[in-house]
C-alpha cells in the first residue's frame, strides 16, 4: 500500500479573507457587494464579496470594469496591516494546535494531520479547529480533509462558502473527474486554453488518457497534471518558518560620494529584491536603507508602506530614504537596502494600486528574466550597477544572503 495515500491533509481558506476582514470592521458592509482594491478606475479588484461576483466580477478585474458590472458596489481601498494581523490571529491559532502546519499565503494553510486518527477523528479535529478560528476571530473558514494537498485544495474550493468537505481514500478520483480541469492547482489562464483546443473541459478526459500522451503534448507537466488528476501528490507540508526579511548590502573597494553610481546601485538593489518577492509570491511593507561611512559610523532609514512587491514603488521608496539619510557629505564604504515584515500573497503585486497594464508588465519582465536570468532585464536607472542578481532566496529552505559583497 502507497504510504503516502494514508496521508491526512487539510487545506484551510479564509473566505473571501480581505471582505471578511472588512466586515468585521464594520457589519454595514455584510449582505451587500463590496470590492477591495485600487480606487481609480485604474485600479484592479483584489477581492471581492460573493454578492458582486453575482455580477461576474472577479480578483484581477480593472475596477472600472467591476464598477460597470455593479454600479452599486461599495469600493474600498483595504488596509493591509489589519489583514496582516487577522492573518497572524489565524495563524497562532493553527500554531498552537496543529502538529505540521504550512502557511501558503496570508489566507491559506495546510496542515498534516496525519496519525491523528488514531486518537480521535482527523475530520472532527479539524471541525472544532475550524469552529475555534470562528470563534475567535469572527472571520469565515473553509476547509477540507483528503490525502494530498491537490485534492485538499480543490476540496476546499467546492466546499466554500464557509463550510467543509472531507475526500477520503480511494474517493479522490471519483471527486475530481466531474470537475473543470481548471480546479486542478497550477492549470492557468494559457494552458486551459490549449487544454481546451484539445477538447478537454473535465478532470475525467485527462484520466481517461495515457499519461504518455500528456508528456508527449505538454512534457512534463503533462506528467504532473495527469498525476494531479490521478490524485498522485506526494508534495509534503513544509513547517513554517516565516521568512522576515531579504536585503542586499554592498562594500565598495574604495569609499565614494559618486551620487550617481551610489543611486544606481540601491536602485539596482530594490530592482532585484522585488524580483525575488514576486518570484517568491512574497510581499514587503517595511523598506530600509544602510549607510556606512568611511568612519565606519552606520546609519539606517526605514518607512513603513502599503504591502507591495512592485519596482516602481519600492525604487522610489528606496531613493527617497537615501536622500534623507545621506546628510554628512562624507565618503561612503557600504550602502545596503532591507524589504522585511513579509507576508505569503496569491497576488504578485499589489493589486491595490496598480493597473492592468502594470501587472501585465511585470509578468512579461518576470518571465524573461526566468528565463534568460535576472539581468536579462532592468530598468535605465539600474543600468550602471554590476552583479546585484541573486538566486531566489524563497525557493525551498531559503539561502542566508551575506552580509555583504565586494564591488
Amino acid at each position: 500500500m502507497d504510504y503516502f495515500k494514508m496521508k491526512s491533509i487539510i487545506h484551510i481558506d479564509l473566505d473571501t479573507f480581505f471582505i471578511s476582514c472588512e466586515r468585521l470592521i464594520d457589519s454595514r458592509l455584510i449582505g451587500k457587494p463590496v470590492l477591495v482594491g485600487g480606487v481609480t478606475d485604474r485600479g484592479v479588484v483584489a477581492s471581492c464579496s460573493y454578492e458582486a461576483r453575482a455580477f461576474g466580477i472577479h480578483s484581477a478585474m480593472p475596477m472600472k470594469m467591476a464598477r460597470q458590472l455593479c454600479p452599486e458596489a461599495i469600493v474600498i481601498r483595504g488596509d493591509s496591516g489589519t489583514y496582516s494581523k487577522f492573518s497572524n490571529d489565524v495563524t497562532e491559532i493553527i500554531k498552537e494546535e496543529s502538529p505540521l502546519y504550512e502557511k501558503s499565503s496570508i489566507d491559506e494553510f495546510y496542515i498534516d494531520a496525519t496519525g491523528m486518527d488514531r486518537f480521535f477523528g482527523c475530520y472532527k479535529w479539524a471541525q472544532e479547529l475550524r469552529g475555534r478560528i470562528i470563534k475567535e476571530t469572527g472571520l469565515p473558514i473553509s476547509f477540507a480533509l483528503s490525502t494530498s494537498k491537490t485534492v485538499a485544495k480543490v476540496g476546499t474550493g467546492e466546499a466554500k462558502p464557509n463550510n467543509h468537505r472531507e475526500i477520503p481514500k480511494d474517493t479522490e478520483m471519483p471527486f475530481l473527474a466531474p470537475l473543470s480541469i481548471k480546479k486542478i492547482p497550477q492549470v492557468g489562464d494559457q494552458t486551459y486554453r490549449m487544454l481546451r483546443s484539445m477538447g478537454v473541459e473535465k478532470v475525467k478526459t485527462v484520466q481517461d488518457m495515457p499519461m504518455e500522451l500528456m508528456e508527449r503534448v505538454m512534457g512534463k507537466p503533462g506528467i504532473t497534471l495527469w498525476k494531479k488528476t490521478h490524485a498522485i501528490d506526494n508534495t509534503p507540508v513544509i513547517p513554517y518558518h516565516e521568512r522576515k526579511s531579504i536585503s542586499i548590502e554592498r562594500t565598495f573597494e574604495r569609499d565614494t560620494t559618486d551620487m550617481v553610481k551610489l543611486k544606481s546601485i540601491i536602485k539596482a538593489m530594490a530592482e532585484n529584491l522585488a524580483y525575488q518577492l514576486r518570484n517568491g509570491d512574497k510581499l514587503t511593507s517595511c523598506v530600509t536603507v544602510k549607510i556606512r561611512y568611511s568612519d565606519f559610523q552606520t546609519t539606517s532609514k526605514q518607512i513603513h508602506i502599503p504591502y507591495t512587491s512592485a519596482d516602481h514603488t519600492l525604487i522610489k521608496t528606496v531613493e527617497e530614504l537615501f536622500d534623507k539619510l545621506y546628510d554628512r557629505r562624507v565618503l561612503i564604504r557600504l550602502v545596503g537596502v532591507r524589504f522585511s515584515h513579509l507576508v505569503g500573497g496569491g497576488y504578485q503585486i499589489n493589486l491595490f494600486e496598480d493597473s492592468e497594464e502594470m501587472i501585465k508588465l511585470y509578468q512579461a519582465m518576470d518571465k524573461v528574466r526566468n528565463k534568460y536570468g535576472q539581468d536579462a532585464v532592468k530598468r535605465a536607472v539600474a543600468m550602471g550597477s554590476k552583479g546585484i542578481g541573486r538566486s531566489n532566496p524563497f525557493n525551498g529552505q531559503p539561502p542566508i544572503i551575506p552580509a555583504h559583497r565586494r564591488a
